[in-house]
């Protein structure tokens, strides 16, 4: 009778040493298999069963590869990172985060992957434990984290691994990347998830107005000071701060935050009292703060304290594999749940040849106004404005009506943000200052 190939052999007896380690695994709340050096699925957990085994499928005896990637070639040969060959090259354990096709769809997962030795030194089996990561999404959804481009992994697999600590944290990417989504899921993942996360937007802040937002002050600390005001110092107390766009607090004050850092202790405007502060800190800058080192523009004590664990958050056009899914993201938002909206391939494809100086908010943006114009729920290539042209070399921006701003850029202000070299945070800012809002 000939051999059916889509129907996995029944697997091999399993070793004592096998039996007892699956056994001891049941007891395990994080799901996970057990794999023989051939990449075949030899047993699993509940845990795994629960949230991987739903399909009905039968996976015992199948390759790790078919059922995690539906690949036919284990994954490093499919062009991905393979744990299995790394562990097996380090004779220890590798860790790398996936995307695997699961009940609910495709997910991102964390993967740990240990070797499993006979008395003789050699890999007998590999024991793989799995975490679905929560902070990002690899479908459309209504908020935080999307993508699944290599480089939105990496990034996230860094997230993953300095979440659980209480380094600092340096996120850094152009205007638009979404760090402070990144800057949200390190805290959501973190031990101080149930405190609260402070955003502190560091641009346009004088010095007095820096510190006082940042540690608050006395009754009568100033002009104007007709109470005491606690700082966003004591409000992150037991969570995160988060200090956007760090390389514009003034280098005066960037001594009295080197102190906050070091030290953990402060001071209110206009008091003496000591306090004490406990907080995680995240910082991000779109600026080149080496370079503002090298120049005495931002202390070097300062940029090692928050430069601990650096992640880069690639533009958008390293990541053009994710428009689709980030424009579904934002069609459903735009939508508000009154009906659905989508885009046709000829306007996807336009919008998968754009530089998007502005990243992914300027993305957001373009849909939101295409959207308007979708009167019967799909977006086409007449519905998107016109590409801008890229901006040239950056100029020097110092008067306080944007005279530096080049007269080619007629854009959305994410366009003019980029071509200026500030966030667009700093240019709304500057814009309402003038009444051009």
């Amino acid at each position: 009778m000939p051999i059916d190939p889509t129907i996995p052999a029944p697997p091999a007896p399993l070793s004592t040493q096998v039996q007892s380690l699956v056994s001891f695994l049941d007891h395990e709340a994080q799901p996970m298999i057990v794999l023989d050096p051939d990449y075949n699925i030899l047993a699993a957990n509940d845990a795994y069963r629960r949230q991987f085994g739903g399909t009905g499928k039968p996976f015992i005896g199948q390759k790790c590869y078919r059922v995690s990637h539906h690949y036919e070639l284990p994954c490093d040969q499919a062009g991905e990172h393979c744990p299995m060959k790394k562990a097996q090259e380090l004779r220890g354990p590798d860790r790398v985060l996936h995307i695997h096709h699961t009940p609910r769809g495709p997910e991102h997962v964390d993967v740990e992957l240990r070797p499993i030795f006979d008395e003789h030194g050699a890999i007998t089996a590999y024991v793989e434990r799995l975490s679905t990561v929560r902070s990002a999404s690899a479908r459309p959804s209504d908020d935080g984290l999307v993508g699944r481009a290599p480089a939105f992994n990496q990034a996230l697999a860094a997230l993953q691994r300095v979440a659980p600590s209480m380094l600092p944290v340096l996120l850094l990417g152009e205007s638009g990347t979404g760090k402070e989504l990144f800057a949200r899921a390190v805290h959501a993942t973190s031990g101080r998830a149930g405190g609260p996360l402070v955003v502190v937007d560091c641009s346009g802040l004088s010095e007095t107005l820096f510190e006082s937002e940042l540690f608050g002050h006395e009754k009568g600390a100033f002009t104007g000071a007709a109470t005491r005001k606690p700082g966003l110092v004591e409000t992150a107390q037991d969570g995160t701060i988060f200090l956007d766009e760090i390389g514009d607090v003034p280098l005066a004050m960037q001594v009295k935050l080197l102190r906050l850092i070091e030290t953990g202790t402060y001071r209110r405007v206009g008091g003496v009292e000591t306090l004490h502060a406990n907080f995680r800190l995240i910082a991000a800058t779109h600026k080149p703060l080496d370079a503002m080192v090298a120049r005495g523009e931002f202390r070097q004590d300062l940029y090692y304290r928050i430069n601990a664990f650096p992640i880069r958050l690639p533009p958008l056009r390293e990541r053009a594999g994710d428009i689709a899914l980030l424009a579904d993201s934002f069609l459903r938002r735009a939508a508000g749940g009154m009906r659905a909206l989508n885009i046709d391939p000829d306007a996807l494809a336009e919008l998968q040849r754009r530089p998007w100086p502005g990243n992914i908010r300027e993305l957001r943006n373009v849909l939101d106004r295409a959207s308007l114009f979708a009167d019967d729920g799909v977006i086409r290539v007449a519905h998107l404005p016109e590409a801008p042209a890229l901006p040239g070399p950056t100029p020097k921006t110092g008067g306080s009506a944007l005279d530096g701003a080049p007269s080619h850029v007629a854009g959305t202000r994410s366009e003019l943000a980029a071509s200026l070299g500030i966030s667009e945070r700093t240019l709304y800012r500057r814009l309402k200052q003038q009444g051009k809002r």
